[in-house]
Formats: structure tokens, C-alpha cells, sequence
């Protein structure tokens, strides 16, 4: 069975990622390319720069006219029309935008600028065109053979690609006019500055006219609107005779409210009578002796004395009966009176019902004048909702006419002043010396050349570099290599130069005796990495191989076996190159048997191979004679016994191998380890030698345990420390915490923390 297939941990070939990045590049890549490349850079920047310096001393000499123009400034007239709201000079118009400023550049540069200056030229100087033709020879000529007469319109486009008008400062125009004759730059410079100021002016005084114009065309049909909407309003008042439909509104609602509250009143008032006269009814239907202690009857005084003196009747004569006869005078008169007492109560109460029914009467009729008054009230107040909607219509219109009338006769009144002024809005600034005299040679011509040649060589020196940089095919850094093959790396090896020596003797020296401690770090962590890759069983056999020669498989192999077994392991290393062995040389053994004579003699092992001078737990067997077939030896049954022997002795075998391109030997090695532990040489590995070892790794099947980058010039133990936190982290992050637990264990085991 497979190491590969015994470890579900490794990479799967499907795993081993294609490099479809190589024709990217990230800002981080072009750093370093240009760090690579600097002197390149630099080369090309130095050239161009000094034939532009050469060209320009070269050059007949160029005259060159300048002047600068402010164009807004604070003059006497600008102050008053600037006090002035609405004008076009008012304080929230002062600044000149840049837009607007660059517009006025394209105006100054216009043929309507230009060609009346050229025409004044033609006129000034009679020898003009002879001047043109002594610098211009072909463009003259020309134009003589196309036309009868050489007009300004014809020398515009000569003139303006000379001319160069900017803005560098906000409201500041800068101007410049180069020419090959001194005469024509000072001519055509004063010239130019005069046009200028005058354009200022003319063009100030045209936009004021327009503005003018364009007021008073609007004012019209403003002032129109006012009047249609003021007879509107007029006509409303006098058809509804109000002045105010607010107020009028008002007061018929405080009517409504007047007449409403005294209708609840007079209601209350007829219910009360009602309901009174209904109990009168129910009392009069009783005997008067029953009714004295009634509350209604009883609060009429007429009616209460009447029935007081009929009960003081009636007492009598139940007081007399018992000592007096019928017949007796006294009886008599007593029943007289009470028989002449009986109608006066009996006028009286109709006399209460009367009141109590002309009361009920009054009561409905005011109810009933209070419907109809509060009807007709509501009615003039829903004809005054209409009226109202009218009114507030007419007044928003004549509103928003008269606010855009007085916004217009405003804006009018202010552009009559700004018309009136006569100064010119722009200034010339220092008129002394930007008036041009006398012309002087442009002395910064070769500054600017150095400049432009310098900024031109640097992109092409940048261009170059990048163009060099790809089709030298090589990686150069750790973070592009695994970028491009999206496998682990499993740790950044910096460089050292004293391992990179051929003699033996300084090599076995220099990897005997480590200039620092940070780089055997850097083995530790990569040790830890591959240890970390474990699943359920620990890595005991690993593959050190490259894709070409000469990328540093061995000195990792030697470092990585020396760093096991520094941490308490019992490494063996084995040279597995039998085609071209040196791992004795770089430990410092001789090469009298090994590997070789291992498989091909039946030696036993323990008597092959050597306790190394570099530590005490790391063994060596060196390849011995080179064999004649070494892929026959390494792909024998003897050779798979060997390894799983080995294997079973020891806590790690490391195989230094050939490498991987044009040779099998590292993947038969492979095939019966836990797999393949890819040496990358920057600064010297071609992308293309890469990128086919990968494919043939994943064709071949082969277990792939990740990439070590060797020769890194941008590692530092500081970087190998946080890569190895970094590393550790994200392995363990990928683990159950069953598998972090047994492998916590085994490294406890084996003495490391």
C-alpha cells in the first residue's frame, strides 16, 4: 500500500492547483520587479534624459513672450456695482469658476482673438511674411503655392500652436508666446496683452446688454400677469361685496357658534316646559287634597292661598261637624265658603296651564327661527369655501407674478449700473515687465527637456523592466510562487550566500557552523509545519527533491535532518542521488559504501550508515558508487524493504534525491514514503520547469506534502517567526480536535513543546 493512500492528509492530485496567474500582476509583484530591475531603470532614464539635455543645447535658440492677467480685481466702479444686489458683479458672483475660466482660455485662443492681431502685424511690418518664411520655410512656401495672398485666417493655426494660455492660480491667466524671431514674439506679445484687456471690456459690456435684453423681455409678461391677476382679485371683492374671506369666514363661524349654543338653550328650555306641563297634567288629574304637597301648583302664590284657605275650610267644618249641626249658621257659611273657594282654584289652575302652554308655544317657535337662521348661515359658509379657494388661487398667482416682477426690475435696476462701467474688468499684472521689450532666449529649455526626457525614460524604463522581468520566466519571491501554484509552503528559507560556494570543504564549513541562529529557526518551523501535516499517523519518511538542479534540495535536506534531530528526534538522511551524490561532502563523510552497495551486495544497513558530526541523533548514508542504472536499483523490491526497515528504525528518513524534471528516481522514491517535499530555488527556477513538474507530480500520482522557498532575499526571522505562528494556526484550524489532541500527544512524546 501507498504512504498516500495510508495518509488521507496529503494533498490529492485534483488538490495540486494549476498556475493560471502567470499573466498577472498584483502591486506587489511590480514592486519587486522594479526592485529587481532598478539599475535597468535607471540606465534607460539616465540615457533619455541626456539626449534630451544634448538635443536641447542643440537646438537654435527660442524667444519666448510672457505675461500674466488678473482677471477679477476690485476697481472703483466694481466696488459700487459689487454693493449693488442682483448684479453681475454682486458679492455671490466674485469668484470665477474654474469651468468658466477655461472656456474664457478656448475664447482667448479663437481665430476671433488671434487673426485681428496677425492682420495688425501684416500691417505693421512690411517684411512679416519674409520673417515667417526665414523660420518656416516649408510652411510658407506652401501656403504661397496654395494661395494668391497669405490672409491672417492662413497663418492662425501657425500662431496659436505657439501660444500657451493657462490658469495655474484661480483668476490669474498666464500667457506665453514662443517664436524662433524676436521681433515677432515682443510684437505679437503687446499686441496680444492690449487684445486681452479689450476683450475684457467689450466682452464684459456684451454680456451686460444681453442681460438687459433678456430682463426686459421677461418683465413683459410679468408685468402682464400682475395686472390680469389684480383685476381678478378686484372683481372677486366686488361680486361677493368682502374685502377679507378669511374674516368673513370668521365672523359667520362665530354666528354659527352663537346661534348653535343658543339653540342647545332654548331646546333644554322647551324639553324642561314640556315635561313640566306633562306633570301639571298628571297632577290637576288628582283631588285637591292630594295636591298639597305638589312642587309645580305649589310654586303659584295665587294658586297656594286659594288651597290654603280651602284646607282651612275644610279643617273647620270637620271641627265644627262634631258639635255642630248641618243647619247650623256657622256650617252653613263654612260650606258657602268653601263652594265659593272650589271655581277659584279651578280658574287658577287653568290659569297655570295657559302660561305653561304659551311658553311650550314661544319656546318651539324660537327653535324653529333658530333651524332655519343657522341653515341659512351654514349655507353662506359653504358658498364662502368656494369664494375662499378663489381667492387664495388669485392671491398665490398675483403673488408669485409680483415676486418675479420685483426680481426682474431689480435685477434691471442693477445691470443699468453695471452697464455704466468704462473700466476694463481685467488687470495686466506688473505692466512694466510683462510688457515684452526684448524677448530673451528660453533658459529653462534644457530643465525642461531634462525633465520630459527623465519622466519619458522612466516609463520606459519601467516598461522595460516588466517586459524583461516576464520573459526571464523566473520566481523571484516567496508570495509569487504561491500565488501562481496555490500549494502550502511550508516555510521561506532566506538566502546565504556562503552556501552557495561549490568547494566542498567551505560548504561542510559553512553548514557545520550557522552564521546565526535565525537561520536554523527557520528549519525548527519548517520541521513543526511538517510534522503538523500529520493526521492520525506522524510523517516518518519524506522525499527532498526540486525540479532542477542546483535549487538547494540537499542543504534543506541537511538543515531539515539536523533540525529533527536537534529537537530530539533519531533522523536518518539518506543520499538517494546516485547519479550525482554530494550529501558526504556537505557533512563532512566519505563516501566509501552506501545506499548503493546496500541493495547490490546484500550489506547490512547498521554497518553502512554514520552517526553525523552535526548532531548526535542525526545518522547519514551516503549514496556509495555510482551504480549504472540508478532507476533499476531504486524501483527494486530490496530498495521498497530497505525503506520500510529504515523507516521502522527511525523517527524521520529524509531522501535526497535527483530532481524531479527528466528524471523518475525521486518518484519511486516517493511512491513507498509519505511523500514529496518540493525545493524551490528563487531567483533561478523558470516558471515553465515548474509548472511541468507539477503536471507530471499530478499525472504521476505522486503524494505532494507542499513547497519550501529557498533563497528568499526578503526573509528575516522575524518573517519566518509570524509565517510559522501564521502556519501553525491555519493547519490546526483544518484538524478535529480529536486529531489536535493526538498529535499534541506525540509531540509531547517526542520532547517538543
Amino acid at each position: 500500500m501507498l504512504q498516500s493512500e495510508k495518509n488521507p492528509y496529503l494533498l490529492s492530485q485534483t488538490k495540486i492547483a494549476q498556475s493560471n496567474s502567470d499573466d498577472e500582476l498584483n502591486l506587489g509583484q511590480i514592486a519587486a520587479v522594479l526592485r529587481r530591475r532598478l539599475w535597468l531603470i535607471v540606465g534607460i532614464t539616465g540615457v533619455l534624459a541626456t539626449a534630451s539635455v544634448l538635443k536641447a543645447k542643440s537646438d537654435p535658440p527660442v524667444y519666448q513672450g510672457a505675461f500674466d492677467i488678473l482677471t477679477r480685481r476690485g476697481t472703483g466702479e466694481s466696488q459700487v456695482v459689487a454693493n449693488f444686489p442682483q448684479s453681475i458683479d454682486s458679492p455671490g458672483n466674485t469668484a470665477t469658476p474654474q469651468q468658466e475660466l477655461q472656456t474664457t482660455i478656448k475664447v482667448l485662443k479663437s481665430p476671433r482673438v488671434i487673426e485681428p492681431i496677425i492682420a495688425q502685424l501684416q500691417a505693421q511690418d512690411p517684411n512679416f511674411i519674409d520673417r515667417l518664411q526665414a523660420q518656416y520655410p516649408e510652411f510658407i512656401d506652401r501656403l504661397k503655392a496654395q494661395h494668391s495672398e497669405i490672409t491672417p485666417n492662413l497663418l492662425y493655426d501657425m500662431f496659436v500652436s505657439n501660444l500657451i494660455v493657462t490658469s495655474e492660480e484661480p483668476n490669474i491667466i498666464n500667457v506665453q508666446f514662443i517664436n524662433p524671431d524676436r521681433q515677432i514674439v515682443r510684437d505679437f506679445s503687446n499686441l496680444l496683452a492690449d487684445a486681452y484687456l479689450q476683450y475684457s471690456l467689450e466682452d464684459r459690456q456684451s454680456e451686460v446688454v444681453q442681460a438687459i435684453n433678456f430682463v426686459n423681455e421677461q418683465r413683459k409678461p410679468l408685468n402682464e400677469r400682475v395686472q390680469y391677476w389684480q383685476n381678478q382679485l378686484r372683481n372677486l371683492r366686488l361680486e361677493n361685496s368682502l374685502i377679507d374671506p378669511t374674516q368673513k369666514g370668521q365672523e359667520l363661524s362665530n354666528q354659527i357658534s352663537t346661534l348653535t349654543s343658543q339653540q342647545l338653550e332654548n331646546r333644554v328650555q322647551l324639553e324642561e316646559s314640556i315635561a313640566r306641563y306633562q306633570d301639571l297634567q298628571s297632577e290637576l288629574a288628582q283631588q285637591p287634597g292630594e295636591r298639597a304637597g305638589n312642587s309645580l301648583l305649589s310654586e303659584n302664590s295665587r294658586y297656594q292661598a286659594i288651597l290654603d284657605q280651602l284646607q282651612a275650610a275644610d279643617i273647620e267644618l270637620t271641627r265644627q261637624s262634631a258639635v255642630l249641626t248641618d243647619d247650623n249658621p256657622i256650617m252653613v257659611t263654612l260650606r258657602e265658603r268653601k263652594a265659593y273657594l272650589l271655581p277659584l282654584l279651578a280658574g287658577e289652575e287653568e290659569r297655570v296651564q295657559r302660561d305653561f302652554q304659551s311658553r311650550i308655544r314661544a319656546l318651539s317657535a324660537r327653535e324653529i327661527s333658530l333651524v332655519e337662521n343657522i341653515r341659512e348661515l351654514n349655507n353662506q359658509v359653504r358658498i364662502l369655501a368656494s369664494i375662499s379657494r378663489n381667492y387664495d388661487n388669485i392671491q398665490r398667482e398675483l403673488q408669485i407674478a409680483t415676486e418675479g416682477l420685483n426680481q426682474f426690475t431689480a435685477k434691471q435696476q442693477a445691470l443699468q449700473i453695471d452697464k455704466a462701467q468704462k473700466q476694463q474688468p481685467w488687470l495686466l499684472l506688473d505692466p512694466k515687465l510683462s510688457r515684452v521689450n526684448s524677448p530673451g532666449a528660453i533658459s529653462d529649455s534644457a530643465t525642461r527637456n531634462l525633465a520630459i526626457g527623465g519622466a519619458l525614460g522612466l516609463l520606459l524604463g519601467i516598461g522595460a523592466a516588466l517586459i524583461v522581468d516576464k520573459l526571464s520566466n523566473i520566481y523571484y519571491s516567496a508570495q509569487e510562487l504561491k500565488d501562481n501554484t496555490r500549494l502550502p509552503l511550508l516555510g521561506i528559507v532566506p538566502l546565504r550566500k556562503d552556501l552557495e560556494t561549490t568547494n566542498p570543504t567551505q560548504l561542510s564549513r559553512a553548514i557545520q557552523q550557522p552564521n546565526s541562529a535565525s537561520f536554523f529557526e527557520v528549519f525548527r518551523s519548517l520541521y513543526t509545519n511538517i510534522l503538523l501535516l500529520g493526521s492520525d499517523t506522524p510523517i516518518r519518511s519524506l522525499v527532498i527533491s526540486s525540479p532542477v538542479q542546483g535549487d538547494g534540495k540537499s542543504t534543506v535536506a541537511i538543515q531539515l535532518a539536523q533540525a529533527a534531530a536537534a529537537m530530539g528526534q533519531r533522523v536518518l538522511l539518506v543520499d538517494a542521488n546516485l547519479r550525482c551524490p554530494t550529501l558526504h561532502n556537505r557533512v563532512g563523510l566519505m563516501n566509501i559504501q552506501g545506499l548503493t552497495d546496500v541493495i547490490s551486495q546484500d550489506l547490512d544497513w547498521h554497518n553502512v550508515i554514520e552517526r553525523s558530526p552535526l548532531e548526535d541523533n542525526l545518522f547519514v548514508m551516503t549514496a556509495g558508487p555510482i551504480p549504472p542504472d540508478s532507476v533499476r536499483l531504486l524501483a527494486s523490491q530490496k530498495m521498497h524493504d530497505l525503506m520500510d526497515n529504515l523507516q521502522a528504525s527511525f523517527d524521520l528518513v529524509i531522501y535526497d534525491t535527483p530532481p524531479l524534471l527528466g528524471f523518475a528516481d525521486a518518484y519511486l522514491m516517493a511512491s513507498n514514503t509519505d511523500g514529496i517535499v518540493l525545493v524551490a530555488g528563487l531567483g533561478k527556477l523558470k516558471r515553465t520547469a515548474l509548472q511541468q513538474v507539477l503536471e507530471e507530480i499530478q499525472i504521476s500520482g505522486t503524494p505532494l506534502l507542499g513547497m519550501i522557498a529557498n533563497r528568499s532575499k526578503d526573509a528575516t526571522p522575524v518573517s519566518h517567526n509570524y509565517y510559522h505562528q501564521y502556519y501553525q494556526q491555519s493547519m490546526v484550524a483544518q484538524l478535529s480536535s480529536r486529531d489536535v489532541e493526538s498529535r499534541a500527544s506525540a509531540l509531547r512524546g517526542n520532547g517538543h513543546r
